[in-house]
């Protein structure tokens, strides 16, 4: 019998290791898996590196995972969003790792990782300092830049509803970034509000299917 629940956030985050990759949805705090990140700060885990759009607003979320000295490098779009006290201290000090990705790009990546594509040629940065190191190409007349894969060992996320198949509803814009790092996760973790019954999730409502989340557990 299929059965992706799991009774807490020990179970939830077992075999997170120091060093590794997580991949943290969210738009701002929109879909952002609080109690998740909450649950690593209480571990020993460090070193990690941590993907997301922006870098946490105030002391919750990820800016507490960050505050807390947990993570090495940052990947994200926007690190100066609201409150950005954490990471323009942290940045300020030389304590962590930042890498900027523009957000389209970071999100394709992602989903690069997931359909297991090899990278990706794209305009988007071609002629900046995001470009330094990497591949260009001329296509059609136009500079292009080649992106890499973007894959996490852990993919954090937040969803509505879920059935123990581990297919899952999101709430409205709370959806975000949600399925693409699904797909991009070794591992995948949904924190979910509550469990439905097998069959009564509407299957056009189901954006994550369950193939691609190992692990639910209720906040």
């Amino acid at each position: 019998m299929i059965d992706k629940r799991v009774p807490d956030f020990a179970a939830a985050l077992a075999g997170l290791k120091d060093g590794q990759t997580i991949l943290c949805a969210g738009f701002g705090a929109v879909g952002e898996p609080v109690a998740l990140i909450e649950a690593i700060i209480e571990t020993a885990v460090r070193d990690l590196v941590v993907v997301c759009n922006n870098a946490g607003s105030g002391l919750t979320g990820v800016a507490a995972l960050l505050k807390a000295g947990r993570a090495r490098k940052l990947i994200c779009s926007y690190p100066r969003s609201t409150d950005p006290q954490v990471i323009d201290a942290l940045y300020a000090e030389k304590k962590i790792e930042l890498e900027i990705v523009p957000q389209g790009t970071l999100s394709e990546r992602m989903r690069a990782a997931g359909a297991g594509i090899g990278g990706f040629f794209t305009r988007t940065g071609a002629e900046t300092e995001l470009a330094r190191g990497k591949e260009l190409r001329e296509i059609d007349g136009q500079l292009h830049v080649f992106e890499k894969p973007l894959a996490g060992d852990f993919a954090l996320l937040k969803a509505h509803r879920a059935d123990r198949w581990g297919n899952l509803v999101y709430r409205k814009s709370a959806r975000n970034f949600n399925p693409v790092m699904a797909m991009a996760g070794k591992v995948t973790v949904a924190q979910v509000s509550e469990i439905a019954e097998l069959g009564a999730l509407d299957p056009e409502a189901i954006a994550t299917p369950g193939i691609f989340v190992d692990r639910v557990v209720v906040a």
